[in-house]
């Protein structure tokens, strides 16, 4: 690489760990949706809730690399980046469509638990639209990241997430991460987080993640789903 070469390079594995939890829970949402009894608001209301933050995290995880990450594989990754990026751009377009049809249908099911059907098809275009775009991002995107990135630039993906998220939603979300997350890499994720944060997260995430999974899925141990690639 070029004036980045003694810089330390993007350490990727939190993306994976990210992936898994999206894959999880964005296959486990239509069903969950089914599962509503039509007319029972009080539990659309639990499932709609969780289905907005996920909605949430997944738009703030791509408009991070549309803005951070794309743009960089371009300037510095030569043919193999300009033989990807056009391709991962065009699912994020698609992803963001299957995204809007969700967040357009899920309000009024949240208010009524009526509709359910449509919406848990919009849910299955937005997972399979999903998980095909995170399968190639791992095989293709990762290792060009690992080449062209460096750790400092990657962090701000994280960072990106983070500033445009609730604060008190930062712990549940890291709970959802951690759920099925490599302890190694959640120790390297908390490494460059506040000493009160990497005390604390490890011991507070899972215990919010289990209460939350509890209320959504009915127990705390929701099935894994796991990343394509380790």
């Amino acid at each position: 690489m070029n004036q980045n070469h003694r810089e330390a390079m993007a350490d990727v594995r939190d993306m994976y760990m990210a992936h898994s939890a999206l894959r999880r829970e964005f296959s486990l949402l239509p069903q969950l949706v089914r599962d509503v009894t039509p007319g029972d608001a009080t539990r659309a209301e639990v499932v709609g809730a969780h289905a907005e933050m996920l909605c949430h995290i997944l738009h703030l995880h791509h408009e991070g690399e549309d803005l951070l990450l794309w743009p960089r594989l371009l300037e510095r990754g030569g043919a193999e980046a300009a033989a990807i990026v056009p391709t991962m751009e065009a699912q994020h377009h698609a992803i963001e469509d299957a995204h809007a049809a969700v967040v357009a249908l899920l309000p009024q099911w949240r208010r009524t638990a009526r509709g359910g059907e449509q919406l848990a098809d919009a849910l299955e275009q937005l997972r399979a639209a999903l998980i095909e775009h995170m399968a190639l991002e791992e095989s293709e995107i990762l290792p060009l990241a690992q080449r062209h990135v460096t750790a400092r630039e990657w962090m701000q993906l994280g960072e990106h997430g983070m500033s445009k998220s609730p604060k008190k939603q930062l712990p549940l979300a890291f709970g959802l991460a951690m759920y099925e997350g490599d302890p190694e890499v959640v120790k390297a994720v908390l490494a460059h987080a506040p000493l009160p944060a990497r005390l604390l997260m490890p011991i507070i995430a899972p215990r919010l993640f289990a209460s939350h999974a509890k209320r959504v899925h009915g127990t705390a141990t929701p099935p894994r789903i796991g990343a394509t690639v380790r």
